[in-house]
């Protein structure tokens, strides 16, 4: 039973009904009369209505004919021109067969209009149709579900229940799938037992439903579980096998698969081709390349979306060479390429410097029947802002706005790091205003991008002022919005302000991270505040945010610059403590310290306290004992010690 409390929030996307591309219908005339000119402006559908002011003789070709007007429209997406074909179809006493029925309501699915769906039901004894079918009650469902209305369900499943109408499987599969998307997995098997109670056997899409849903929820355990309960299926088995493989289980991937095969299925294209994509993103690429061989060896042929995966592991992992045999190996095999194997090729060659190949790859995509989509602008200019070459950019944005490409958030905000870069902050600004008036309103990273170009240009002034106006566009900044903000304040010297945007963080609720806290106390100790550098690492301690070596090497340097080498040499030892490993900069920093007060011989401890711990001393370090040995004189002993930890090297 289907209870009110199937209420959560989701999106079920189950779509029994037919998906048309259909152009959209502007004019419609109902008349007997000759259509007017202003249908002329879309001649690829032709809309006839049936002649006959009242039914024909033949009412069965007028039901067809209007039932055809109906599908007609429906596929078009002219919904309001459903709605007045189903009234003219009642005026005229004709009565709605169920196939119009259902092309209405199937259209008003498509459309997200589900109470306009729900109304045309109701109205179904109105317009003159039979009692509704299962066939009906389905579409109906399918279209509630679509929008989550799980509580518009409930009514009508029970109504479907009091007319006398048995729900088929796919009722139950359509419920079942709204259930497991809504997280109620245990509902969800409870109804396979209402479909066994009820006679109505669960199919393979019953099963693959709910392993997919506790696949979903980390429940792999469980999944696996119901595979061995119930009859084999391949696409059961590859949902715990593609879940298997997002964790790196790979032990226990090979163990399904062994039991898979026992159970006398085999692995497919689906199969295969996750574990290759797992073993591509583990940078496991050999093993990926023996999956491929046995993939191949087994007689179950790679397709496009395996090709794809590795061509992209091969890219991830430098090797353009091997990703482009993979390419031209997947080409000479048939396969066509999608816009997806497209855009990671592109994005590979742009990642990897080989920008003019990308173009050449990107100009030849029309000529094999594959149009680029925003995803490919995108990548193609955030290859060329990341090459500094932004004139090259700018070109791409023009390209995607003249072939009637509307950009997406990610393009825009590429777009205005291009103008940042270029110093174009006003133009920069007026293309965050174009992003609202073209319904692409901005997001917390385009105005971060904004704010860090602006604070980097030492326009911490302006980059405030554009993070007061964020609210104007509904946007709410981050913790790095105000992490660059601070580091803009403090790179100034302006304390005060930056303090303020401390404050400002707390009082919205975000809490300070280790970058936060890092640009913090190195912008004090850089001025010279070391007791409030040491107050925010307290305060950082006991948030348990753990420092990291970026931290004791600014509080490090900061005391040695005012001479405290005592406080400087214990935050070394801090480091130990706190399981930070200490490094070149931390010694380096504390070597200089003792050099300019002339402990030469403190220097050197330090030295082969460093060499002992594997650090080897870079130029700045003999740089420092270098000009701390130059000062003094008759330094003997330490400058032999210098030259036996040389010839040591």
């Amino acid at each position: 039973m289907v209870d009110s409390s199937f209420s959560v929030q989701g999106r079920v996307d189950c779509a029994p009904c037919v998906r048309a591309n259909a152009p959209c219908v502007r004019g419609r005339h109902f008349s007997t009369a000759p259509a007017s000119n202003h249908r002329k402006s879309n001649p690829q559908i032709s809309i006839r209505w049936p002649e006959q002011s009242r039914p024909s003789p033949d009412t069965g070709d007028t039901a067809r004919a209007h039932e055809a007007t109906v599908r007609r429209l429906a596929a078009a997406g002219d919904l309001d021109g459903v709605q007045y074909a189903l009234q003219e179809m009642r005026l005229r006493g004709v009565a709605c067969p169920e196939g119009a029925l259902v092309a209405a309501i199937c259209a008003f699915a498509r459309a997200g209009a589900p109470d306009r769906a729900l109304k045309t039901f109701y109205r179904a004894h109105d317009l003159g149709c039979a009692a509704p079918t299962v066939r009906v009650y389905n579409h109906l469902l399918d279209a509630l579900l679509r929008e989550n209305l799980v509580g518009v369900v409930v009514p009508v499943y029970d109504n479907m229940k009091k007319a006398g109408v048995e729900p088929n499987v796919y009722t139950y599969n359509l419920l079942i799938k709204a259930l497991c998307q809504n997280d109620r997995i245990d509902a969800a098997r409870t109804m396979l037992d209402e479909m066994a109670r009820k006679g109505c056997h669960p199919d393979e899409v019953s099963h693959t439903t709910i392993v997919s849903a506790l696949c979903k929820l980390g429940r792999l355990d469980e999944a696996r579980g119901v595979l061995v309960e119930t009859t084999p299926v391949c696409t059961s088995y590859d949902a715990v096998v593609h879940a298997l493989c997002g964790e790196s289980r790979m032990r226990e991937v090979f163990l399904v698969v062994d039991e898979m095969v026992q159970r006398g299925l085999q692995p497919g294209p689906v199969t295969y081709t996750s574990i290759v994509h797992a073993f591509c993103k583990a940078r496991e690429l050999r093993m990926a390349c023996a999956i491929l061989a046995r993939m191949v060896i087994k007689g179950c042929s790679p397709n496009v979306h395996t090709f794809t995966a590795l061509v992209k592991g091969f890219f991830d992992d430098g090797k353009v060479h091997d990703a482009l045999g993979i390419w031209n190996w997947m080409v000479a095999e048939g396969w066509a390429p999608s816009i997806i194997s497209y855009n990671v090729l592109i994005r590979g060659l742009c990642h990897n410097g080989d920008l003019k190949r990308a173009l050449s790859v990107f100009s030849g995509m029309e000529k094999n029947g594959c149009f680029p989509d925003v995803r490919t602008y995108s990548v193609l200019i955030d290859g060329f802002s990341k090459a500094g070459d932004l004139d090259g950019a700018m070109s791409i944005w023009n390209d995607m706005t003249q072939a009637g490409c509307k950009p997406n958030v990610v393009v825009y905000t590429n777009m205005v790091d291009v103008l940042c870069k270029k110093l174009m902050f006003d133009q920069a600004e007026n293309l965050i205003d174009k992003m609202s008036s073209e319904n692409c309103p901005p997001n917390t990273l385009t105005f971060n991008t904004l704010i860090r170009s602006l604070c980097d240009r030492g326009r911490v002034g302006t980059a405030l002022s554009v993070l007061r106006g964020m609210a104007r566009y509904g946007c709410s900044p981050n913790v790095r919005t105000y992490n660059e903000l601070l580091h803009g304040f403090f790179r100034e010297g302006n304390c005060e302000d930056a303090f303020q945007i401390l404050i400002e963080m707390l009082n919205n609720g975000i809490e300070l991270s280790l970058i936060s806290y890092n640009t913090a106390i190195s912008g004090l100790c850089q001025m010279g505040r070391n007791k409030q550098a040491m107050i925010l690492l307290g305060r950082m301690m006991l948030q348990r945010i753990q420092p990291d070596a970026f931290t004791f090497n600014a509080i490090i340097h900061a005391y040695c610059k005012e001479g405290n080498v005592r406080a400087a040499a214990w935050m070394l030892g801090q480091m130990d403590a706190v399981n930070c490993p200490r490094n070149i900069v931390a010694y380096t920093s504390l070597i200089s310290g003792l050099c300019n007060q002339h402990r030469m011989d403190d220097a050197m401890v330090y030295l082969l306290k460093m060499l002992n711990e594997g650090i080897c001393p870079n130029e700045a370090t003999w740089n420092v004992l270098v000009r701390g040995l130059s000062t003094l004189v008759g330094a003997i002993g330490p400058m032999h010690l210098i030259d036996h930890i040389v010839e040591d090297l």
